[in-house]
């Protein structure tokens, strides 16, 4: 990863609508590394971007080296969003007006025409840690007070935190198999449902999940890579230059985080807003039927299971068109979104020698009758200057 000090570049239901209609923040609680500060590793930032803008694309699985400023890009990336609207007081960061994002205890109250109280709060970003139990991810139910006082006395986990948020799993690779079945669960449904001892607990938890992991420490099951939207890959810089950049941006930071900030403010503040009119502008994005069809004859050329390829390459091309300002899906924007988006759907062969990522550009280049010997930037996730 590199670092730059200044640039002039500029929900789903969980991040989302709702943030429109809300002022760019200014002020952090927390600080971190400026997101717009991070220059290097162009995949894994516009992946990320694109989840924001659509959410419903499934969120991000990103492997690679240690030390390659995956975690400190991720936890830039909430950092860079503006606030969300919740109501004042409730664990689940439910939204005033959109009942699927809603707890029980807010939906009944807005039913019967009770006062909601709202408030700004900065996108929540959860961690989840590897040696988290069932009970700290999904949340708990004191049994003893609901014996004692006839009450439903539920103690929220992770899943509550994360809901209309971030949810970040560091080496996912490496996550528990019982934990990563009630992930599974609750990207797919949105919801989170606890039982125990005859008391059931519902409440809504849609988040973009995060996964990073270095793929030396072990592979990811199938049914877990499947789910990710996007799959991104991100490697150590190896010019010296470059690296002497890192350092010095890191220890510039790491001195004065509030001035460091402060000199990344106009760019945060440009970039955020470019995000936010992306959101506003994706319903209106458009794609050719042509270009649908050619998208799943790819994904039938390389034996995708399921269509859950097919549906996450047009829904991140859609989003790649509305962060850069247009309404129309041309063919450029697939073919930069094709690869993530696919190569870690392909069945593995162990013989085989291609690397997916190729073997998803060499199928491109067949549907789109382009020559194979192409400009392989031309497939590569990258903002355009």
């Amino acid at each position: 990863m590199v670092f730059k000090e200044s640039t002039n570049s500029p929900g789903y239901e969980t991040i989302p609508n709702t943030i429109n209609e809300l002022p760019v923040s200014s002020t952090r609680k927390r600080r971190v590394f400026p997101f717009s500060a991070v220059i290097g590793q162009e995949e894994m930032k516009l992946a990320l971007l694109l989840n924001v803008i659509d959410p419903r694309i499934g969120g991000v699985m990103i492997m690679g080296d240690r030390g390659t400023g995956k975690s400190t890009t991720i936890r830039a990336l909430a950092d860079l969003l503006p606030d969300i609207e919740v109501v004042s007081g409730d664990p689940y960061n439910s939204s005033p007006n959109d009942p699927d994002l809603q707890s029980s205890e807010v939906r009944e109250k807005v039913e019967d025409g009770g006062n909601i109280e709202t408030e700004g709060k900065q996108v929540p970003m959860v961690d989840l840690p590897l040696g988290a139990t069932e009970d700290r991810l999904c949340g708990t139910i004191d049994i003893e007070k609901a014996l004692s006082e006839g009450v439903r006395a539920f103690e929220p986990g992770l899943l509550a935190k994360a809901n209309r948020g971030l949810l970040y799993v560091d080496e996912v690779n490496l996550l528990d198999d019982h934990l990563v079945d009630v992930l599974l669960d609750s990207a797919a449904s949105g919801w989170n449902t606890v039982e125990r001892e005859g008391i059931s607990v519902r409440h809504p938890a849609r988040f973009v999940l995060i996964g990073s992991g270095n793929p030396e420490e072990g592979e990811l099951r199938p049914q877990l890579l499947d789910r990710f939207g996007m799959s991104v890959e991100v490697r150590t810089v190896r010019d010296a230059e470059l690296r002497v950049q890192v350092v010095d941006q890191r220890t510039a930071f790491d001195n004065d985080p509030e001035s460091f900030a402060t000199s990344s403010q106009s760019d945060q503040d440009a970039l955020q807003k470019k995000v936010i009119d992306a959101q506003q502008r994706l319903q209106s994005v458009s794609i050719d039927n042509e270009l649908r069809l050619k998208i799943s004859s790819i994904c039938g050329e390389l034996d995708v299971d399921g269509l859950r390829g097919d549906i996450v390459t047009n829904r991140a091309a859609r989003a790649l068109a509305a962060f850069e300002g247009r309404t129309d899906v041309s063919e450029d924007d697939i073919a930069r979104v094709i690869s993530c988006s696919l190569r870690h759907r392909l069945r593995k062969d162990p013989l085989e020698q291609i690397d997916s990522g190729d073997r998803v550009i060499k199928v491109f280049c067949k549907i789109f009758e382009r020559n194979e010997d192409a400009d392989l930037t031309e497939f590569e996730l990258s903002m355009k200057r």
